[in-house]
This record gives structure tokens, sequence and C-alpha cells, in this order.
């Protein structure tokens, strides 16, 4: 079967999170008009699944993930989930966009995420997310659940790792990984078999030595040039791993970051259509379709001195024609910048136009639409 895919975007935490003035989300309704009249269909979300299981009508206060990243909040912030996480989605699904549930597993100042301990656990605090959006007649609106953001980093999954702030992260071909997996999924289908379930990942996107896909039923791999793809960090030194709460680490992403990429452009686009082959390929031999909604360019990036978003957007564009050209994405976004926050990105309009319509254009080996 066949069918056009779909463009998405992710809108993580920050949905909920940037709502004070300027921070981009603070009017859903307009912030929401502005991304269908970029074409766009769906867009994934943090659900909060652990503080809606805790107690959704309380307000939380987070704790930030970084300092210079325009992602979510850079200093603690107070949000409730109830009713906001129902009234957003409604707001999608009235004007036919489709809503991804994910999880970063955010933390607040009483670590509720350490609450869970094992897949039971995990499986607990979606099965009461999901029973939630049910019991307010949402559910047609969920596209897919994503249980952990970037699965088993433990940035995002502290709990897989008994909350060890130094652990080392595990390849998912690691029975204990597996075994996750196979158990949250299995309780989640048998309580919510009406949606798809998968868990995103962003390192082995092209499979893992012993990883078991059986319980999936998407790939969600987020894909970039860089550093999956190329060196591109390691030669303009920049530190992906430590640059939360570095206010050097931007230095390298303006100046000298454009000035790398512009002296041999085809290099760098050429190592990232060759990584998106080898996504595809891992998605023919699995049997499973890809969906992206994190990707393409560099991982992090943002309006600033020095930074200009045209060589974001040239790679961008070859990320998503290579990966159109193969068939196999039923999803794709066109960056992981495609918010309101992201003022440079977000303003030309022309050019998400231009992106969306090319995903509509193109074909795609599996049916986006259930």
């Amino acid at each position: 079967m066949t069918d056009r895919p779909l463009a998405i975007t992710m809108w993580d935490f920050s949905w909920l999170e940037r709502r004070w003035d300027g921070a981009g989300y603070e009017d859903w309704d307009r912030a929401l008009d502005e991304l269908v009249e970029r074409g766009y269909d769906a867009v994934r979300i943090d659900a909060f699944p652990h503080l809606v299981a805790a107690d959704p009508r309380r307000t939380w206060r987070l704790l930030p993930v970084w300092h210079f990243e325009a992602w979510g909040a850079t200093e603690p912030v107070s949000v409730r989930v109830l009713p906001e996480l129902l009234e957003f989605i409604q707001a999608c699904a009235t004007r036919g966009l489709r809503v991804a549930l994910s999880s970063w597993f955010r933390r607040d100042e009483l670590d509720t995420r350490s609450q869970i301990r094992t897949a039971a656990d995990l499986a607990r605090v979606w099965d009461v997310t999901l029973s939630a959006i049910e019991d307010a007649g949402l559910a047609d609106a969920i596209y897919f659940v994503d249980l952990v953001n970037e699965w088993p980093i433990p940035m995002w999954a502290p709990f897989l790792y008994g909350n060890d702030p130094d652990a080392v992260i595990l390849s998912r071909g690691e029975e204990v990984v597996r075994g996750w997996t196979r158990e949250a999924i299995a309780t989640l289908r048998a309580a919510h078999p009406r949606y798809r379930y998968t868990l995103s990942i962003a390192t082995e996107t092209t499979g893992a030595d012993g990883e078991d896909l059986t319980e999936l039923d998407l790939l969600e791999p987020h894909i970039w040039m860089t550093p999956q793809a190329t060196g591109f960090y390691t030669e303009i030194g920049y530190d992906l791993e430590h640059s939360q709460f570095d206010p050097h680490a931007y230095q390298a992403l303006s100046g000298p970051a454009e000035r790398l990429y512009r002296a041999d452009p085809r290099r760098w686009a050429d190592g990232l259509t060759a990584h998106i082959e080898r996504v595809a390929e891992w998605s023919r031999s699995a049997g499973k379709p890809l969906v992206t909604t994190e990707c393409w360019a560099v991982v992090n990036y943002k309006d600033g001195p020095g930074r200009d978003w045209a060589w974001i957007k040239e790679l961008c564009e070859a990320g998503v024609r290579a990966a159109l050209a193969t068939g196999r994405w039923e999803a794709l976004a066109t960056s992981n910048f495609c918010g309101p926050q992201f003022i440079g990105m977000w303003k030309d309009v022309a050019w998400h136009r231009s992106m969306t319509d090319a995903i509509h254009a193109g074909v795609t080996e599996f049916t986006a639409v259930p």
C-alpha cells in the first residue's frame, strides 16, 4: 500500500514549558495556526506521563535540562499537565493535526521520575495517561506513542540505570534493554490496542546487534549530519555531550560551523545522504516503516550573533529529499528546529512550504494514516 508521507515536527516539552511572553508557545492557537500555514500534518510532544500518573492537576516545578538550548525552559518553571495536555491535543485535532506522544521524562524538584523502577512502572504511567486521553474522547487524534525519547540514553531514561548519573549508555541489544521494551509495550498493547508503539532512538540508528524489533510498530530514528554521519562537530571543536551548561559551546556553532560547511557543502551533504541510505536499508531488512521527528543538519543550533540559518536549511533540504527518495519514511520532519522559538527558521514560511510540499508529493511504501 502506498500513501503520501506526512510532514511532522517536534515540539518536545516546549509546548508546555515555554509559555512566557515571547517564548513561542504562549498562544497555542496562533502557534498551531502557523504550523498549519507551513504545511505540517502532525506534531510530537512530551505528554509528561510520570507527572500525569502522580498527580496531573498539581503544579510541578521542573528543573532545566540546559541553559544554552532553546528547547524548554532554561530556568526552573512551574507547569500543570492536565487539563493542558487535553486542551492542546484538542486544539491539534480541531486543525486536523495528529499528535505523536513521547516523553523526555523531565525532572521536577521531587524527582518524580525516579518512581519508575521497572518496565511495569513505565507501562503504568503511560496507561494512566492514555486512559485520560481516551476518557476525553481524543484517542483518534493520536498518531503513535513513543514510550521514551531517544531510548536508552541515560539523560532521558535514568530509571533504566538505577538513576546513576554516571551511567554509560547501554546498547539496545542488551537483554535488560530488550526486556524493558518487550514488557512495557506488551502491557500497554493489551490495555490500549488501538495505538502504535515505538521507542525513538538517537544511537545505533542503523540497528543494534541482537536487537529485537518485534514489539515496535515503527522505527523512529533521529538522524543528523553530525555526529552520526560525519565528524563535523569534532572538526569545529564542539562537544555535544558536555554542552548543556557550557557558555562557550555556541562559539563553535557560530562562524566556525558555517565556514567549515561552506568550504565543501557536498562533503557534508554526501555524508548525511549515505547515512540516510543505511537507515533505510535497516528499515527494509526489519520490515518496519520509518518516522523521523528530529533531524538532518546539526543537533543543536539557535538564533544568535554570527549564526545564520541558510546553511542549516540547505542541509535539511538535502536530508528531506534523500529520505523521500528511499520510500521508507511514512512521516518526516524538516528539522528539529521547526518551532516558533527558533525565529530565524520559523519565519521563513516559503521554505517550510517548499519542504512540506515536497514531502506531500513524495511516495512512501507505507500508509501513514491507519
